[in-house]
């Protein structure tokens, strides 16, 4: 049966959880008492946030009758994981903006912001390591290997027209599903789920990755610079292609704004043509149907799974995925 609850009561779930979560982040800000300047900069960068991994970390343990204290050290782990490679894309990306706040390279500079996201990372492989599981500790390894593999990727792509479909679905993969998965299959781990739930939870999130990234990448043509945090067309200025621009070039292959853009030519002027052009189309519709199509995959292999209040709160917080505006 199809859930009819939101995504508020999906979260409220779990707050307990995610608080705990918080408090966590404090005390890796508060380790770092001896060295007032690292101080700063944590608190800058852990304090705040959606923790949407953490949620899925919990809504998944909850699920499947999971121990709150391994999940806590997880959720901590994978999220500490995500903001490290936030800290590292926005160095490579000369970003100003994280969030609506300034990035920590823009404050202390490429170098100290590099080594703030090595920090985070080897803080995160700590937290995963408590739980003493060696599944799960391979698991965070071959992430984050999948991540840098991704950016890497994603770096040698930048400012290349001719990119397929399925090019655009692998960089995903490597950067939004990947730690979706290490959310969700690390909970399952440790809630000792049988294979085929640790396979299904597995697919689910690989979807539901694909299906928020889509979504993130609509934002960058809908959204305001208040409502996403980061100027509108941060993709184009920064050369990566995503799916609403690749139907752009699709349509007119020959007079396009991002060929300009990508070609160095006039690129703000470029860019403002660009958003409009999607903004005046069909395309936003059209990039909302695939996410759509990514959500509905997903949720196939969510029913596979125990039937609960916490699969409910995962079937909303899906859902969620095609509703947000930010």
């Amino acid at each position: 049966m199809i859930s009819k609850m939101k995504f508020k009561e999906a979260h409220d779930l779990v707050k307990d959880d995610l608080d705990r979560v918080i408090d966590g982040f404090h005390e890796i800000i508060e380790e770092r008492s001896d060295f007032s300047e690292m101080q700063k900069m944590l608190e800058q960068i852990l304090v705040g946030g959606k923790v949407l991994r953490p949620t899925l970390v919990f809504l998944t343990g909850g699920m499947l009758g999971g121990d709150k204290e391994l999940l806590t050290k997880q959720a901590i782990s994978c999220e500490t994981m995500h903001i490290a490679t936030l800290v590292h894309d926005d160095a490579i990306d000369s970003a100003d903006l994280r969030r609506g706040r300034p990035t920590i390279n823009s404050v202390y500079g490429v170098d100290l912001a590099v080594l703030l996201g090595d920090y985070l990372f080897a803080t995160a492989g700590k937290y995963s390591a408590m739980n003493d599981n060696i599944r799960t500790l391979k698991l965070f390894t071959e992430t984050l290997a999948i991540i840098a593999k991704g950016e890497i990727k994603q770096a040698f792509s930048s400012y290349v027209i001719n990119q397929t479909y399925d090019e655009y679905i692998q960089r995903m993969a490597g950067k939004t599903s990947a730690l979706f998965q290490l959310s969700t299959k690390s909970a399952a781990i440790l809630s000792n789920a049988s294979e085929d739930q640790i396979n299904n939870i597995d697919k689910f999130a690989y979807y539901l990755g694909l299906a928020f990234q889509i979504v993130d990448d609509i934002l960058d043509y809908t959204g305001s610079e208040s409502d996403v945090g980061k100027p509108v067309g941060a993709d184009l200025r920064q050369g990566t292609l995503t799916l609403p621009a690749s139907m752009l070039m699709e349509r007119y292959p020959d007079d396009n704004p991002v060929i300009e853009i990508f070609n160095h030519r006039d690129v703000e002027e470029n860019i403002k043509k660009a958003v409009q052009m999607v903004r005046d189309s069909d395309i936003i519709e059209k990039c909302y149907a695939e996410a759509e199509r990514f959500v509905n995959k997903a949720l196939e292999y969510l029913y596979k799974l125990p039937d609960n209040k916490y699969r409910d709160g995962l079937e909303a917080l899906s859902r969620y995925v095609i509703e947000r505006r930010k």
